[in-house]
């Protein structure tokens, strides 16, 4: 099987149903494509009803183009990952693994154009946050949750508005940018650069004014994204974190612990934004976005110096501060809430502080007209006057 019959397969599986977001290639199953949450099956009558260890083999070889540093990730890490370009048809994110002691392959369709910020329904801070210059900027949330498509958003518009030099550092480039006002260079972990440190290190000399690291793993990549938001570059990058709080303890955990104190004052320093994403199922079966967004002020600068306390918290900071385009998550579940794209349900089981978001469903519920409360199924215990009499 050479490349040319792999790219016919895969353009067939694209094109078999409507909105394909992903392509599944697994000994002992047919080819698969998922659409609307499902996996379908694709029949080729001549590679028969069910893959075997050769063809999955050749397919996930012919991706990886003899690739070195790719097939020794493969078999020393277990899996890689990489971008596979189908001329003029669709691009997507491979990631091959081996299970079993043979090999399967992931796929999934990246978008054929840059998302803009209102396409996105983004907040409208982030139109505000495009105006920074300098310093550190964080999109945090699981995996899953948005948080590069939330970054090319961002780029997008910093793209249509402002001509600047951007490089970016991704694993693998996911949203390819054209030239518009800005320029931008986009260089992918593995092909164009081995680690997100070296990379980091050597877009400091490329004259960038804004680098995105498309993640922040370890202590050497944090350490040179910190540095180059302090020499006045414009440093974005994602993490796994849930909330501002945990971000920043986050990269103060990768360092050792006597330097907790200088690396908390460089991040008092540079930390400019930091926004947290959720995904919560929406009415009538797709899901919605939900944002924690946090700005730099003195007392934020303070508490990332000092650390949190019970009395004084970022989301008491957030809480207080929506007039300065910041915004908890309890605050953006409330509004979704209110426009009806939730249930109450859904609206607590995310919430960050139960009882907050209770009762700003209550508000919410009672301009409406509707109970905010019942009594109906409480009784009074037969058995009290008898325990105290």
């Amino acid at each position: 099987m050479r490349k040319q019959q792999v790219d016919h397969i895969l353009g067939v599986m694209l094109e078999s149903y409507e909105d394909v977001s992903d392509i599944n290639v697994t000994v002992d199953r047919p080819f698969q494509v998922e659409t609307a949450g499902e996996l379908k099956p694709v029949s080729f009558e001549i590679l028969g009803d069910q893959l075997t260890p050769f063809q999955t083999e050749i397919i996930a070889l012919n991706m990886m183009r003899n690739d070195r540093k790719l097939t020794k990730a493969l078999l020393t890490q277990g899996s890689c990952d990489l971008s596979y370009q189908l001329a003029g048809r669709a691009r997507l994110r491979v990631n091959v693994f081996s299970q079993k002691g043979w090999f399967s392959v992931a796929m999934r369709q990246l978008p054929s154009r840059v998302p803009t910020i209102e396409e996105m329904r983004l907040p409208p801070t982030f139109y505000k946050m495009t105006d920074t210059l300098n310093g550190l900027i964080l999109v945090t949330g699981a995996t899953g949750t948005g948080k590069t498509t939330s970054l090319a958003a961002f780029l997008n518009e910093i793209n249509e508005k402002k001509s600047v030099h951007a490089v970016t550092l991704e694993d693998p480039v996911e949203f390819v940018h054209s030239q518009k006002m800005s320029t931008f260079n986009q260089r992918e972990l593995g092909a164009d650069f081995d680690t997100f440190a070296s990379g980091l290190r050597a877009a400091l000399r490329q004259a960038p004014k804004i680098i995105l690291v498309g993640e922040m793993r370890d202590k050497e990549t944090a350490d040179i994204a910190l540095t180059a938001a302090e020499t006045g570059h414009l440093v974005l990058s994602s993490l796994h974190t849930v909330d501002s709080g945990s971000t920043i303890n986050r990269i103060i955990g990768m360092f050792d612990k006597e330097e907790e104190k200088q690396v908390r004052i460089r991040l008092a320093d540079t930390i400019r934004w930091i926004v947290c994403q959720r995904l919560l199922p929406q009415i009538g079966g797709s899901r919605v976005a939900a944002f924690e967004i946090l700005g730099s002020n003195l007392r934020v600068r303070d508490l990332i110096l000092h650390g949190e306390a019970e009395e004084k918290t970022f989301y008491d900071i957030i809480e207080g501060s929506q007039a300065f385009g910041m915004m908890t998550f309890d605050q953006c579940i409330a509004d979704h809430y209110k426009n009806g794209l939730i249930t109450k349900e859904t609206a607590l089981a995310y919430a960050s502080q139960r009882a907050a978001l209770g009762r700003a469903i209550d508000t919410i519920r009672a301009a409406k007209g509707e109970k905010t409360t019942t009594i109906e199924g409480l009784a009074i215990d037969s058995g009290y006057d008898e325990t105290f009499n």
